[in-house]
């Protein structure tokens, strides 16, 4: 070790900081994605190639040498939204995730827009991300990138905008996208008398830990749904107590 450490050169350091830093920028990328799982699948079958390789079960050794050879263009193929924002991100110059506002901050600009949208009796719906990525909702979206704002949010969700209609979606002190397009829960103990806003929130949060704010244009009301449970008629201060507790990135 003491030979290694003397035989390193300045450009052997770059090199490896620079792995490093892509490293630690391809997993923060895609992590609370679906590519994790599909990546966590290539290795067991790259461990069942070398299972294979080692006890000669050749037709199984076979068959996966031929996957394994075309491996890149799957990766490829599998990998190409969240190659996609990557490239996208890296020309924004947001690598290691941009500029990020206050919590409490954040918190305020959406439970005041939250109140003046249930004052006005526009239906709205926002996700707030947390530890698992919501990049396969983000694409199908509009592109917003901006801070998040009570006039901003409010503007978006307006009758006469042309992304009212679906979610917008917070991440890390901005928003990330309007327009976006939810899972609706199959849970049949919902209430039918929900319409399909709250069973997006509500199925948003059964495949995710996201928290979401949905305000209802018929009452005029706000709910707040986490891990598939709903919480009707919320309150300002509740509802601006319930996101200080949650864990927001």
């Amino acid at each position: 070790m003491h030979e290694v450490i003397e035989n390193l050169r300045l450009a052997d350091a770059a090199d490896i900081l620079i792995v490093t830093v892509l490293v630690y920028w391809v997993i923060n990328l895609i992590r609370g994605t679906r590519a994790v799982q599909m990546l966590i699948g290539l290795s067991v079958v790259a461990a069942m190639f070398g299972a294979s390789q080692y006890f000669e079960l050749y037709t199984l050794s076979w068959l996966l040498r031929s996957f394994l050879i075309s491996l890149p263009l799957v990766l490829v193929i599998i990998f190409q939204n969240d190659i996609r924002r990557a490239l996208t991100q890296v020309g924004r110059g947001r690598i290691f995730g941009g500029e990020r506002r206050d919590r409490t901050q954040v918190i305020e600009e959406v439970t005041r827009a939250a109140v003046m949208l249930a004052s006005r009796r526009i239906g709205a719906l926002i996700v707030l991300e947390r530890e698992v990525g919501l990049n396969e909702y983000l694409d199908a979206g509009t592109v917003v990138d901006a801070r998040v704002s009570r006039e901003l949010l409010t503007a978006i969700f307006l009758a006469q905008s042309p992304i009212h209609d679906g979610a917008v979606i917070v991440r890390r002190g901005r928003i990330e996208a309007a327009g976006c397009f939810l899972p609706l829960t199959s849970n049949p103990v919902v209430s039918k008398s929900l319409g399909s806003r709250h069973r997006a929130g509500i199925g948003i949060t059964e495949e995710t830990d996201a928290a979401v704010i949905v305000v209802s244009e018929e009452e005029g009301t706000i709910s707040l749904v986490r891990e598939g449970r709903i919480t009707r008629d919320v309150d300002a201060a509740t509802l601006r107590t319930t996101l200080a507790q949650i864990r927001l990135p």
